[in-house]
């Protein structure tokens, strides 16, 4: 499910500023968070640097940044805002260590190597390396890649796409194997009819905002659907198909509420969350179970917001962790409204 979060030690999950359950700082983040900074002017040909302050402005919206109005426009502008995640358009050329996700699906190989880049860095950090964990990490990491892609893109730009498992390359870091990198393969994407690309070959315009949103959620359990029976074949024979998708599900909601917070807009993500998941809708097991915090425990410096999980990440079974996350579906009430999926719809393309 892919958490980048700060209210629990499952953060580590996915490259967030994670804390400790008792909100202390926990391992370093990627990426710098915007939404604890105000930004400032960068420097010529750099990216924007954050000064300690109040909440960073929404970010300008690309489609006024002139005539390259096309996917190669949008990547510049969200990779000069944050920097969890660099995207690239096309194939990587000449790059060693990319992957692409249809690649990764086809054969068992390439999940068992990320695993056991995987199970050495729990090692390394935690000396030990329970299969659970293991196995909650690499269920979460993998869909964050088309869950993050979908979701910036959304957030900043209004835009989604294409996020079939033949669209996405990524390639992982080191020591810490997480998506660092992500190509889109594919240039075409949607967008609102007053996008200045509307009309341009390629590019799908869809009536409003619900209709973006509806896309954007179809075209990621479109990837899920093919992800979930092959990590299931190679690393999830424990893990039914109800928790496989618990997780897909919570990649979304967490990806989306992510892209808003660390770009100073926490409550755009959150409505992003609600536009995108206003309903448990299978095969995704829940509607976005996004919450205002109630109690001091549940803030954090960063966020007032919180959420429950659908799905574990088995953090708490490392004897050096610290437990449950604050979001764990172990300690976090059920929502009611969450509760039962609506009859299935078949996911767009």
């Amino acid at each position: 499910m892919a958490e980048i979060e700060s209210t629990g030690r499952g953060d580590t999950r996915a490259g967030g500023a994670a804390t400790t359950r008792n909100g202390q700082p926990a391992r370093p983040s990627l990426a710098p968070r915007a939404a604890r900074s105000t930004e400032q002017p960068a420097a010529a040909g750099g990216r924007t640097r954050a000064t300690s302050g109040d909440r960073a402005p929404r970010p300008p919206d690309v489609r006024a940044c002139g005539p390259d109005a096309g996917l190669g426009a949008a990547v510049r502008a969200v990779n000069g805002m944050q920097e969890r995640v660099e995207f690239l358009v096309g194939a990587p050329g000449g790059q060693e260590g990319w992957w692409r996700c249809a690649d990764v699906l086809a054969e068992p190989a390439p999940l068992r190597q990320w695993a056991a880049r995987l199970r050495s860095w729990l090692l390394a950090e935690f000396g030990e390396a329970p299969e659970r964990t293991v196995t909650g990490y690499l269920l979460g990491w993998y869909l964050n890649v088309p869950a993050a892609t979908g979701a910036l893109f959304f957030h900043t730009r209004r835009r989604v796409p294409m996020l079939r498992p033949g669209d996405l390359a990524f390639r992982l870091a080191a020591p810490r194997p997480l998506a660092e990198s992500v190509a889109l393969l594919t240039p075409e994407f949607a967008c609102l009819p007053d996008d200045p690309a509307a009309g341009r070959a390629g590019v799908t315009v869809v009536a409003d905002e619900a209709a973006l949103g509806a896309l954007l959620r179809a075209r990621f359990a479109g990837h899920a659907a093919k992800f979930v029976p092959a990590f299931a074949a190679t690393m999830g024979r424990r893990l039914g198909r109800r928790t496989l998708w618990a997780a897909a599900t919570d990649a979304l909601d967490q990806a989306l509420w992510v892209a808003g917070r660390d770009l100073g807009d926490e409550a755009g993500g959150v409505a992003d969350a609600a536009l995108v998941l206003p309903a448990p809708i299978a095969p995704l097991t829940a509607g976005s179970t996004l919450r205002p915090a109630r109690t001091p425990a549940e803030c954090t410096p960063d966020t007032r917001w919180t959420r429950r999980r659908e799905s574990c990440c088995f953090h708490y079974v490392l004897i050096a962790g610290d437990g449950e996350c604050r979001t764990c579906p172990r300690v976090q009430p059920r929502m009611a409204e969450t509760r039962r999926p609506s009859s299935p719809v078949a996911p767009m393309t």
